[in-house]
């Protein structure tokens, strides 16, 4: 019998990130294996209707914020930015529909909390807006993209394609970085916000994973391989590494 040299993850269709470990067990299933366990597929449903949420109010938000834009073309720039969110939403709610499960309820126990966050972050003005979008989503996804590492290969694929950066990232971080060189002052109050944004993006994912007793039992161990809560806190640690590099990017310290 021959045996191949690839990795779990590589076998699975996806290569683990520096420092992340390699995807086994239910990482290299399918849907069709992994849904057996019913514990499994209820995390999956929370998962995914918290994620559904998650789209659909970015989708609201970047249309409102859309009226904050200086300038017609960055009005349609956001409103792109809505289109895509929303199309994201679609797939996840089909998604849904497809493993049986209502989309509205997968949602619902996520909307308040969500809907909460979203007030306490409101942007009060166009730059805000922008710097939400890329800190604050970004840390989102991160936390999305650190648990579809665990998940089946089918859910995975469906989770990494929503979270994927359609470009959108470098149009935030070119217009901060205009902002801040045109007036050097607009740069301490964005870091003050993204660090706020930081660290309310932080306890909202805690409070995910918290609140849904399927989802935190795959996050410390009890489904998915590999996700003790030794490895939950490095999960964290290397979500708030990205985010130094992302306000790097926009030349501010996080």
């Amino acid at each position: 019998m021959q045996t191949s040299d690839k990795t779990p993850a590589e076998r699975a269709g996806r290569v683990a990130a520096p420092g992340e470990p390699a995807p086994t067990g239910i990482a290299t299933q399918d849907w069709a294996s992994a849904s057996a366990d019913p514990t499994y597929r209820a995390a999956v449903i929370d998962l995914l209707g918290a994620l559904a949420y998650a789209e659909l109010a970015a989708f609201e938000r970047l249309a409102e914020d859309a009226k904050l834009a200086p300038s017609l073309a960055d009005k349609a720039e956001l409103a792109s930015m809505a289109s895509a969110e929303f199309h994201h939403f679609e797939q996840l709610r089909e998604r849904l529909s497809a493993i049986d499960a209502d989309p509205t309820a997968a949602m619902e126990p996520f909307a308040a909390a969500l809907d909460a966050f979203h007030r306490q972050t409101a942007p009060s003005d166009w730059l805000e807006g922008l710097i939400k979008a890329y800190v604050g989503d970004s840390i989102a996804s991160d936390f999305y993209r650190e648990v579809a590492a665990r998940l089946d290969a089918d859910t995975r694929g469906l989770v990494l394609g929503v979270l994927e950066d359609s470009g959108h990232s470098s149009f935030a971080v070119e217009k901060v970085r205009a902002a801040i060189e045109a007036d050097p002052r607009v740069g301490g109050r964005l870091a003050l916000w993204a660090r706020r944004l930081m660290g309310e993006a932080l306890s909202q994912a805690q409070r995910v994973v918290a609140e849904r007793d399927a989802l935190s039992t795959m996050l410390v161990g009890g489904v998915a391989d590999g996700f003790d809560l030794a490895e939950v806190g490095k999960m964290f640690s290397r979500i708030t590494e990205a985010h130094t590099k992302r306000m790097a990017a926009l030349g501010m310290a996080a």
